[in-house]
């Protein structure tokens, strides 16, 4: 590379479009790249030796998507994953799909076979029909670079769609043709998005509702999470208490207007159903927070504010009585000097809910919740990245942690088995300096388990904290629960203490669970990952007495 200026970093045209990539990806701040090299993307690969970005190699493509999607949600970047043609990217529509359910900003760089042969159906290597129109029904954007001279306005798209608007993933397919080609003479600048921010018209609107309301509630998603000291402020300003969704725990911790209740529990949907006016900031209020048990009993709500920067989103049901396009943040900032301070039975009202939402649950539930409040004393600055697996259901239904970000998992939005172990990966190389537990299951675990071995090879600090029931318990028991005979239930779990071992990662299966907080210290102190099996049955204290 040569030069630099204000603007950016030119290129020399002498550079291929696979460099250049690279060049492009360093300047919008990209310092890892997820991913599996083969014939497909090797010239994508040519610039990267000499990069600062660095490349992890999961041991799946899927885990390549599912660790930029655990990556983008601890850092707030995106998360990039390089994959090959057709299998390779097949094999990450599963990690996309996650992401675009959950709003994590994922951007995938795919190779695809040479421009002359596009919906020629020649039988190439790794061939597909249409690969970008079957990206295009799901990613935000997928685009086919068939001229060199159009990579910087692709990249600049890919990062402004991402950094503009509701997030999700997004898809770069790259001919193998097209990625030797000199890339011209390019200036590599970083990308400047634009959010969209609340107008004065509507905050006054807002606010003329919030001031004839007496008891707000405000319902916070993942898009609250960074604008939390401003959403508190508002919280105390109108004496309001504030419901927390998977994604918004830790906001307002220790807060005595918080509720770390799921809106599925019928405390919480109590709270929401007596309120003159509820305000939903940063939610999709979609149903695995909402009516996690799919029965409808979400109450109809007297007066309801959306504020969400997703204009489709704000559109669709429930129908709010006022939208507001515009960042969680934006919105809150621009309505705290319109509102009056109030003082009220906010903290009775959300007290009341946590008590009652707490006392709701069965003593199974609070057990297990029990075990993850343990993780957390004894590591306070932990991030869990949950599997779908029993405790993590019930720390979706409640759970009061001290931070924001330290906890979200796949069990909301599109549910995807063996997110955990990725995704956990992800999440210790953005946020290196923090303890990370992988909290899954024997089930989830048998569909990632080859990632431990990604792990070693990554050094990260990731604890794989295994609930082994011996199969898929949870659908076991509904299956009993709806009359059906189980089948298919019971995969047979391994011996993941000596699968640990045979990657040279140490493991410890636990008697007892009073015995976690001592294996988690010790697992933390490791320079890399380790395992800790809980057996359901076998292990005490991790069932009801």
């Amino acid at each position: 590379m040569s030069g630099t200026s204000i603007s950016g970093t030119s290129i020399s045209g002498t550079r291929t479009v696979g460099e250049a990539l690279i060049d492009l990806l360093e300047a919008n701040g990209v310092e890892v790249v997820f991913g599996i090299p083969g014939v497909h993307t090797v010239e994508l690969y040519r610039g990267l030796a000499g990069s600062a970005i660095r490349h992890i190699t999961p041991r799946h493509e899927q885990g390549a998507g599912f660790m930029a999607d655990g990556y983008a949600r601890v850092t707030g970047k995106p998360g990039v994953a390089l994959v090959i043609t057709g299998p390779g990217l097949t094999n990450t529509i599963t990690a996309m799909a996650q992401a675009r359910q959950d709003s994590v900003p994922m951007l995938v760089i795919s190779g695809v076979n040479r421009r002359n042969s596009l919906g020629q159906g020649r039988g190439l290597l790794h061939e597909l029909p249409d690969q970008s129109a079957m990206m295009r029904s799901f990613a935000l954007a997928s685009h086919t670079l068939v001229d060199p001279a159009e990579l910087p306005a692709v990249i600049a798209q890919a990062f402004a769609i991402m950094g503009s608007s509701r997030p999700g993933p997004v898809h770069i397919e790259i001919p193998t043709d097209v990625m030797p080609l000199p890339a011209g003479e390019i200036v590599a600048r970083p990308t400047l998005a634009a959010r969209p921010g609340a107008d004065g018209a509507t905050l006054k609107r807002l606010a003329a509702r919030c001031e004839g309301a007496r008891r707000i509630v405000l319902m916070c998603g993942g898009g609250a999470v960074a604008a939390g000291p401003a959403v508190t402020t508002l919280a105390e300003r109108l004496d309001a208490p504030v419901v927390l969704t998977t994604n918004a725990r830790g906001l307002l911790a220790g807060h005595k207007l918080r509720v770390p209740a799921s809106p599925s529990l019928a405390a919480t949907r109590a709270l929401i159903a007596e309120a003159d006016l509820v305000i939903g900031l940063g939610t999709e209020m979609g149903q695995t927070d909402y009516d996690m048990y799919a029965d409808g009993g979400f109450p109809a709500l007297a007066s309801f504010v959306r504020v969400d920067i997703d204009a489709l989103q704000l559109a669709r049901e429930p129908r709010a009585d006022l939208a507001v396009l515009s960042t969680v943040e934006a919105a809150v900032e621009g309505l705290l000097p319109l509102v009056s301070p109030r003082v009220g039975d906010g903290a009775a009202r959300a007290a009341s809910a946590r008590e009652a939402a707490w006392n709701g649950l069965s003593a199974k539930i609070r057990t297990e919740i029990g075990v993850i409040e343990r993780i957390y004393q004894a590591l306070p600055e932990a991030i869990i990245v949950g599997d779908s697996t029993q405790p993590v259901y019930a720390g979706n239904l409640y759970l009061d942690i001290n931070r924001p970000l330290s906890w979200f998992n796949a069990a909301t939005g599109y549910g995807a088995l063996g997110y955990g172990p990725p995704a956990a990966i992800g999440a210790a190389i953005g946020a290196p300096g923090r303890p990370v537990v992988c909290l899954t299951g024997d089930g989830g675990l048998q569909f990632s388990l080859a990632e431990i071995g990604s792990a070693a090879d990554a050094g990260a600090t990731v604890i794989f904290l295994v609930w082994n029931n011996d199969g898929y318990q949870e659908i076991e028991t509904y299956m009993v629960d709806c009359g059906i005979v189980p089948e298919g239930v019971k995969p047979s779990p391994p011996d993941f203490a000596a699968i640990a071992g045979a990657y040279g990662v140490p493991a410890a299966c636990l008697d007892d669970v009073a015995e976690l907080g001592p294996a988690l210290a010790a697992a933390a102190q490791c320079n890399g990952p380790s395992l800790i099996e809980i057996h359901q049955t076998r292990t005490r204290g991790v069932s009801p007495s």
